[in-house]
């Protein structure tokens, strides 16, 4: 394990906001994490685990006590499984899937962070969502002071969200475990804007590689593939998640889709634009993206602070105007 305290959480995290960390832990394995992790538990020192800092809002104070950067890599396969370690970069993972046609995830391209972060928000995009996918993770309970495995049952999983969201602070994630299948060809594509983009009918399968391809051209066209010389990517991706309501509770005018039991999806990016925050709204440091109005970017000298306040104007925005309750993303950490 590596130590430093030079380091500010802006220096880790994709929105580039946070102040100083007292104590910056850098672990390359499983074991190494738990040790850092029941060390600063024992010591009664705050603690912030961090992946690829990718859905995180940090504090401008910074961090009174230790951040455990993951730095775990390795990918195991058996057969049609792969295990991947929690640090692992996911975009590299979803790349090496379609590179060895194994389906399942290649619609989660160019999602930015790590694979340890994935089943804790059962992250998706374009018709697929971890969840799918998942057999196992492995964690260590801070609460029970043991290592573990989870069953996707016991994951809790739902849109956005998981049992290990849920329980905050709890649960740090170790490795995890996905099933996918053996072929060149991705799972059914059903979600009608990457359809058109492959120009395919909804429900049939195309090559991996197009299909991996596709997406980051899409993604990339929102500003939401990580990269250095591009303003808009200077985020954490989606800011808030499309808002689940009851059928007679249907925005006129805004795009939804069937959620099931008598439920619809609407589209957040809708609300917040037609709340009066579309694309390239700037207030001070921070605003929409120039490319996608759900997407919140900074710019430098943005503080966390300012974030979360233009945050709150566009919730209470649309919630004012159309009743509905927008929920955000990213998780907005605090000692």
């Amino acid at each position: 394990m590596q130590v430093r305290h030079d380091v500010r959480l802006a220096d880790l995290t994709t929105l580039a906001v946070g102040g100083p960390i007292e104590r910056l832990v850098e672990v390359t394995d499983a074991a190494e994490l738990v040790a850092a992790v029941r060390e600063a538990d024992e010591a009664g020192r705050s603690l912030l685990v961090l992946g690829g800092g990718s859905n995180v809002v940090a504090p401008d104070d910074g961090w009174p006590g230790d951040v455990v950067a993951v730095r775990s890599r390795g990918i195991e396969r058996t057969g049609n499984r792969l295990t991947v370690q929690a640090g692992h970069d996911w975009d590299e993972l979803v790349a090496h899937t379609v590179a060895n046609e194994l389906a399942g995830m290649e619609a989660l391209s160019g999602i930015p962070g790590s694979t340890g972060a994935t089943p804790v928000q059962n992250v998706g995009a374009y018709g697929q969502e971890v969840a799918q996918t998942i057999t196992a993770v492995r964690i260590y309970d801070r609460a029970e002071k043991s290592e573990r495995t989870l069953a996707p049952g016991e994951c809790g999983f739902a849109y956005r969200d998981s049992r290990l969201k849920r329980e905050p602070g709890r649960f740090v994630v170790l490795e995890v475990t996905f099933d996918l299948d053996e072929s060149p060809l991705s799972r059914p594509v059903g979600y009608a804007e990457l359809a058109r983009k492959l120009g395919v009918e909804s429900g049939a399968r195309a090559p991996l590689t197009e299909v991996r391809t596709a997406v980051l051209e899409l993604r990339r066209g929102k500003g939401m593939v990580l990269d250095p010389a591009d303003p808009d990517s200077r985020s954490a991706g989606s800011f808030f998640t499309n808002p689940i309501v009851p059928e007679d509770r249907a925005v006129e005018g805004c795009p939804s889709w069937p959620a099931g039991d008598g439920r619809v999806k609407l589209s957040a990016a809708w609300l917040v634009q037609s709340a009066g925050f579309g694309r390239g709204t700037r207030q001070g440091n921070v605003g929409t993206s120039s490319r996608h109005s759900l997407a919140l970017t900074t710019q430098p000298g943005a503080t966390a602070t300012e974030l979360l306040a233009f945050a709150g104007r566009v919730i209470d925005a649309v919630q004012e105007q159309f009743g509905v309750a927008l929920i955000p993303e990213p998780t907005a950490v605090r000692p």
